[in-house]
C-alpha cells in the first residue's frame, strides 16, 4: 500500500476488478502494518461487503494495529449484504444446491439454473428463503443422461463467481449394473455380495441389480441393454460365447468391467480379467497360506487409489493369486503387505478391466465393511467414460498428479483464459479456490476437475466487528442529498429585506412625521407603490407556499393514454427489479433532458410500461433492460411487442452484460434469456451497425454506441447489400423503414442516468467521462432516427442531389 493523490486513487479504484475467491483479509495485515509505519498520520477506511471472510482474527488484529499507531479507523459495511452465493453437493444420490446469504436482505426468492458446457440451459429450479433463513436448499431430479451433461450451476441474475458451481467428472453419476454369479439366498439377502456393493455405490451411482431368478447371461444382457457404463460381476465364472462377445464389445467401446473374485472365478479360465490367474486361491490355513490375515499396503503414487490411507484393521484371509508376469507390477493398483496383488487393471480397447482379487462380501476379507471400500469404488467408477487411462505396462499412463488450469472464472462468474498467476492443482484437489488456484476447470476436458469459489459445506456469515474498539461505523448506502436552494434563497431575500429596512431607517423614511400618522410610515408607504410591491414580493417569496415543488423519488406513475398521445414520450419496460427499473427511469429522464436541450424535440417524462397491460402505440421507442432472474414475458406481452415492432415501433433490448460476455464463449444468462424470448418473435435478420448506417449520422456523426460499457456489439436489422455494380457509393444507407429492434449489451440507461442534483448515478467502466458524452450522442441519434426514419438518410445526400440538379 502507498499513499496517492485523491485523483490517482480514484483512477485506480475505477480499474479495480473483483477477484473470484473468498476474501482472506488477514493476509493483508503485514502490508497494512508496513503502510502505517511509513505513514504515521494516515487514517484507515475499511469498505466491507459485510460478509465474514475465510481468515480468522482479522478484526482483532486490525484493532491492535490501530491502537499501536494511534490511527483513526472508519468501517463502512453493508447492513444487509445483498450478495447471494451457491454451494453444490450431492446427498442421497440427488444433485443438490445450497443458495446462501449472510443475512436476510430482501432477496427471498430466485432461480438456480443448470447449464451445459456450451452455456445452454438444461434445467431451472426456483428457491425461496424462509423469513429469517440464510440458506435455501434445492434439488435437481434429472435423468442420468441430462444430469451428466451439467457443467455449471448458477444463481440467475447474479454476476459473481461465488454464485457459480462448476461440475466435473466427479459429479457425474454413472449407471452401474450388478450381476451376482451365485444363487441369492432370499432368506438372507444381507449376506449377498450385491448388498455390500449396492450400499457402497448408491451414494454416487445409479445402481441396477439383476432380478431374482434370472440367469447370469440373461442378467448381463439386460444390463447391457440398459446401457450401463459400469458392469460389475461378483463371482461370475465362465460365460457362453454370445454373452462373452457382448461383454468384450462393451469393454472395447469404452465400458468399464469391474469384477470381484469368488469360488467360480477361481475355478475357471476367464479371458475377461486383466492378469493371468492361478487356479484356486490362497487362503488362511491352506497349502499357499499365511499364519495371520494380511493387511493392505500403502497405494503406489501411480495408482488411482493414491492418497487413500488403508486402515490397519483391514485383513485379507483369502485371495486369487496372479501369475508373476513381467507386466504384473504395472497392472497392480493395490497389493498386500507381502506384495501380492489385491486389485489389478488393464486397458482393453477404449475400455477398462478392473479385478478385485477378493470377494465383494465378507467371506474372504473385511474390506467391504470399511470406508476404504467405498472410496476405492468411487474412484474406479469415476474412471468410467472419463478418458482416464490406467496403467498398461509401465505405469506412465495413470492420471496425472497435477492438472494445469484450462478455463477459469473471473470475479463476475464468466469463464475465460486463466490468469498468469494461476498454477496447477493436484488431481485430488478438493479445497475452495485461492489466489494461486482460481475457480475453473483444470486438466484436459475429458478428464479434468473443477475448483469452485466455495466448498460444498461453506456458509456465509455476517461480518463481526465487535473486536474493533473505537472505530466509527457507517453504512454503504449513498448519502441522501438535501436540496437547500429554497432555504438559501429565502435567507438571502430576508437579508435583502432587512438591509432595505435598515437603509430606509437610516434615511429617515421610517421616522414618525410631525403631522401625525399620515406623515409616518403608512403615509409614506402609500406614496411609494414600488416599495409596497417590493415588500409584497418578499413576503410571498418567504411564505411556505412559495417553496418549489419536489419531484417524488418513487417510481414514475403510469400516465394515461391521452397524455401519451399528445406528448412524445420515451418508454421503458418495468422488470420488477427495483435497481434496474430505477436505472431505466433515471437514464431515460437524462436522455429526455439532453434531447430537449440540444434538439427541437421536447419529449415528456418517460413512461414506465407493462407490455401485457399498456397500449404501446403511443411510444416511438421502448427501452427493455434484460434481467435474467425474472420470469419470461407472458404470451400477451410477446404478441403486443410483436405487433408494435411490425407497425413501425423500435425496441432496444439491453442485456447489460458487455463486461462479462466473452466473444466466442458461452452465452451469458441475460443472453440466454433474450434468446429464449426472441424465439417467439418475428425478428428480422440482424447485423452489427455498419459504418454507413443512417443511425451513425441521424444527428451526430458517431462510430459506436457505448453505454456504461464499450465492448458490447450493437445489432440492428440488416440493410440491403451495398451496390457492387460500380454505382456511386451513398454516404448513408437505410432500409425501407426504421429498424424494429436494436440489441446491445452496453447498459445504455446507466450511462444516461443522473440524480436530481445533476450528478451521474453510475461510473463508466473505463473511467473516461467522454464516454458518457458519446453515450448521450448515440442515444440522441437513436431517438432522432426512430422519429425521422429515412428522412435523415435523404438529408445526408442533399449535396449530391443539388450537384445533380445543377447538371
Amino acid at each position: 500500500f502507498e499513499a496517492k493523490a485523491p485523483a490517482a486513487a480514484l483512477e485506480r479504484l475505477r480499474a479495480v476488478q473483483p477477484r473470484p475467491i473468498l476474501t482472506d483479509r488477514a493476509a493483508h495485515l503485514p502490508q497494512i502494518a508496513t503502510f502505517l509505519d511509513r505513514t504515521p498520520n494516515a487514517a484507515i477506511v475499511w469498505i466491507s461487503d459485510g460478509i465474514e471472510d475465510a481468515g480468522t482474527g482479522f478484526s482483532k488484529s486490525l484493532s491492535e494495529l490501530m491502537t499501536k499507531h494511534g490511527t483513526a479507523l472508519t468501517v463502512l459495511k453493508a447492513e444487509q449484504p445483498p450478495a447471494l452465493a451457491l454451494a453444490g453437493g450431492e446427498a442421497g444420490g440427488q444433485l443438490k444446491a445450497h443458495v446462501l446469504r449472510a443475512a436476510p436482505n430482501g432477496r427471498d426468492a430466485g432461480v438456480v439454473r443448470a447449464l451445459d458446457l456450451k452455456g445452454l440451459p438444461l434445467a431451472e429450479m426456483p428457491f425461496t428463503f424462509e423469513p429469517a433463513a440464510t440458506e435455501a436448499e434445492i434439488g435437481f431430479d434429472l435423468p442420468v443422461e441430462i444430469r451428466n451433461t451439467i457443467a455449471r450451476l448458477e444463481v440467475a441474475g447474479e454476476r459473481s463467481a461465488g454464485a457459480v458451481v462448476l461440475m466435473d467428472e466427479r459429479g457425474k453419476r454413472r449407471r452401474v449394473g450388478l450381476v451376482f454369479g451365485g444363487t441369492a439366498d432370499q432368506a438372507q439377502p444381507l449376506l449377498a455380495p450385491t448388498y455390500y456393493l449396492s450400499r457402497a455405490l448408491t451414494p454416487f451411482a445409479d445402481v441396477q441389480q439383476s432380478r431374482g431368478g434370472q440367469g447370469t447371461a440373461e442378467a448381463i444382457g439386460q444390463m447391457l441393454d440398459n446401457q450401463v457404463t459400469v458392469l460389475v460381476l461378483a463371482d461370475v465364472g465362465a460365460l457362453d460365447d454370445k454373452t462373452l462377445g457382448r461383454v468384450e464389445k462393451f469393454v472395447d467401446e469404452g465400458g468399464l468391467l469391474l469384477r470381484f473374485a469368488g469360488p467360480r472365478l477361481a475355478a475357471g479360465n476367464d479371458p475377461l480379467v486383466p492378469v493371468r490367474l492361478r487356479r484356486g486361491g490362497r487362503n488362511l490355513g491352506g497349502t499357499l497360506s499365511w499364519d495371520n490375515p494380511k493387511t493392505v499396503a500403502d497405494f503406489p503414487p501411480e495408482s488411482p487409489f493414491a492418497g487413500l490411507k488403508p486402515p490397519a484393521d483391514i485383513g485379507v484371509r483369502r485371495q486369487i493369486l496372479a501369475e508373476p508376469d513381467g507386466d504384473l507390477p504395472a497392472k497392480t493398483w493395490a497389493s498386500l503387505q507381502d506384495g501380492t496383488p489385491v486389485v489389478t487393471a488393464e486397458k482393453r480397447g477404449q475400455g477398462l478391466l478392473v479385478l478385485f482379487h477378493v470377494t465383494a462380501d465378507t467371506t474372504w476379507s473385511n474390506l467391504p465393511l470399511s470406508g476404504l471400500f467405498v472410496d476405492m469404488l468411487r474412484r474406479v467408477v469415476g474412471m468410467a467414460g472419463s478418458g482416464a487411462k490406467p496403467a498398461t505396462g509401465d505405469g506412465s499412463q495413470a492420471k496425472a498428479a497435477v492438472l494445469a488450469p484450462r478455463l477459469t472464472l473471473d470475479g463476475f462468474g464468466a469463464l475465460g483464459s486463466p490468469p498468469a498467476s494461476a498454477t496447477a492443482v493436484s488431481a485430488d484437489y478438493g479445497d475452495r479456490a485461492t489466489h494461486d488456484h482460481p475457480p475453473g476447470f483444470y486438466g484436459p476436458a475429458e478428464d479434468g476437475i473443477s475448483v469452485n469459489a466455495l466448498k460444498a459445506d461453506d456458509r456465509l456469515k455476517p461480518l463481526d466487528i465487535s473486536g474493533i474498539a473505537g472505530a466509527r461505523i457507517g453504512g454503504l448506502g449513498g448519502a441522501e442529498t438535501l436540496d437547500l436552494r429554497a432555504v438559501l434563497f429565502s435567507l438571502a431575500l430576508a437579508l435583502l429585506i432587512l438591509d432595505t429596512l435598515a437603509g430606509l431607517w437610516l434615511g429617515g423614511f421610517l421616522g414618525r412625521g410631525r403631522g401625525g400618522s399620515g406623515n409616518g410610515l403608512i403615509g409614506r408607504l402609500r406614496s411609494r407603490p414600488a416599495l409596497i410591491a417590493f415588500f409584497a414580493v418578499g413576503l410571498f417569496a418567504l411564505s411556505p407556499s412559495a417553496s418549489p415543488a419536489r419531484a417524488e423519488g418513487g417510481p414514475s406513475v403510469r400516465a394515461g393514454n391521452t397524455e401519451s398521445a399528445l406528448i412524445t414520450r420515451l418508454a421503458y419496460v418495468t422488470t420488477g427489479d427495483e435497481a434496474v427499473d430505477t436505472a431505466s427511469r433515471s437514464g431515460l429522464s437524462g436522455l429526455t433532458q439532453v434531447l430537449a436541450a440540444r434538439t427541437a424535440l421536447e419529449p415528456g417524462e418517460p413512461a414506465a410500461i407493462d407490455p401485457a397491460k399498456d397500449e404501446l402505440a403511443f411510444y416511438p421507442l421502448i427501452y427493455w433492460p434484460i434481467v435474467a432472474g425474472r420470469p419470461q414475458p407472458s404470451e400477451a406481452a410477446i404478441r403486443k411487442i410483436d405487433a408494435f415492432m411490425r407497425n413501425g415501433g423500435t425496441v432496444i433490448f439491453d442485456t447489460r452484460d458487455a463486461q462479462v460476455a466473452r466473444p466466442g464463449g458461452p452465452p451469458t444468462p441475460e443472453g440466454l434469456y433474450l434468446r429464449k424470448m426472441l424465439a417467439t418473435l418475428e425478428v428480422p435478420e440482424l447485423e452489427p451497425i455498419p459504418s454507413d448506417h443512417v443511425l451513425t449520422k441521424a444527428f451526430y456523426l458517431v462510430d459506436t454506441f457505448p453505454g456504461r460499457y464499450t465492448t458490447g456489439q450493437t445489432w440492428v436489422e440488416a440493410l440491403p447489400p451495398a451496390p457492387t455494380d460500380g454505382a456511386e457509393r451513398r454516404p448513408a444507407r437505410a432500409g425501407d423503414g426504421v429498424t424494429p429492434i436494436i440489441i446491445t449489451g452496453n447498459d445504455l440507461a446507466a450511462a444516461w442516468a443522473f440524480s436530481k442534483d445533476g450528478a451521474p448515478l453510475y461510473p463508466m467502466s473505463g473511467g473516461d467521462q467522454r464516454q458518457r458524452e458519446m453515450a448521450f450522442r448515440g442515444g440522441v441519434n437513436i431517438v432522432i432516427y426512430t422519429l425521422t426514419g429515412n428522412y435523415k438518410a435523404d438529408q445526408v445526400h442533399v449535396p449530391a442531389l443539388l450537384e445533380r440538379l445543377g447538371q
